[in-house]
């Protein structure tokens, strides 16, 4: 009879899900993971996950007519940039910066995960959220591979990548598990500075750039002359604005001149000096 511990007898029946084994020489104890510490479910959420259902109508963004492909024809042509800017790195003809040392490490492979990724947004109105053996299965790559692409493509900044947990149902204390990442596609402004002059956007005319210039500066003049209650109901809106909102009348109310000029009033300075 193998005889452990009461702590190793608890994990035990707590059920850790494989980082508890029981072997030869008994219960093997599970370490913690460098993330974090032990749910309750023996699982931890990996670091700067998100509550899924909480902000995935601000994550995604349905792709426009011709996004997606735009979008496949500029990874493969990253991948062809950054075999040339390896083989130069190579001969030592160029330092790589920190941007093409990115691109540099674009594999066929991330390109391959890259296009499934992109099929999904646009059959699915830019909701991408697929597992690791979905995107293995889809592309015939390994699990290792789709990971290694993953963090290939957001390095080139093609790919943004939001970690989730879900809540788990059940009696006692709230569970909680990792599920599977979101995930949106990206065209870099690093990128399309390597790419040919036809991918970039065409520049603004100078009477654009003036109109543009003229509003701004006709929005800051009228920023320039609200009150604290009514800028913080202008800037910021919601739950936030309407707390703020309420500080401002507080402030107008004090007398605050201005908020480019929060500097107090000349006669409380001067009751101020009077004894």
């Amino acid at each position: 009879m193998t005889v452990c511990s009461l702590g190793q007898a608890s994990a035990l029946a707590m059920g850790a899900h494989g980082r508890n084994r029981v072997g030869r020489g008994g219960l093997t104890p599970w370490r913690p993971a460098r993330s974090g510490g032990l749910h309750i479910t023996g699982a931890p959420v990996r670091r700067d996950s998100i509550e899924a259902g909480t902000f995935e109508e601000q994550f995604f963004a349905i792709p426009a007519q011709g996004e997606t492909d735009r979008l496949l024809r500029a990874a493969r042509r990253a991948l062809d940039i950054g075999r040339r800017l390896r083989r130069e790195a190579r001969a030592g003809t160029r330092t790589l910066d920190a941007a093409e040392t990115a691109i540099a490490t674009l594999t066929a492979g991330a390109v391959r995960v890259f296009e499934e990724l992109l099929t999904l947004a646009r059959l699915n109105r830019g909701r991408v959220f697929p597992s690791y053996d979905h995107l293995a299965e889809a592309t015939g790559l390994g699990r290792a591979t789709v990971a290694r692409g993953l963090r290939a493509l957001e390095a080139a900044g093609l790919l943004v990548t939001q970690r989730r947990f879900k809540r788990v149902p059940g009696e006692g204390a709230t569970r909680y598990a990792q599920t599977s990442n979101v995930y949106r596609a990206m065209l870099p402004a690093r990128l399309l500075a390597l790419l040919p002059r036809s991918w970039r956007p065409a520049p603004l005319p100078d009477d654009q750039i003036q109109r543009e210039a003229d509003r701004d500066e006709e929005q800051a003049a009228m920023q320039a002359g609200l009150s604290c209650r009514e800028l913080a109901q202008l800037t910021v809106g919601g739950a936030l604005g309407a707390m703020l909102a309420r500080l401002g009348a507080a402030l107008d109310g004090a007398g605050c001149e201005s908020h480019d000029d929060p500097q107090p009033l000349s006669k409380s300075i001067v009751q101020g000096k009077q004894p």
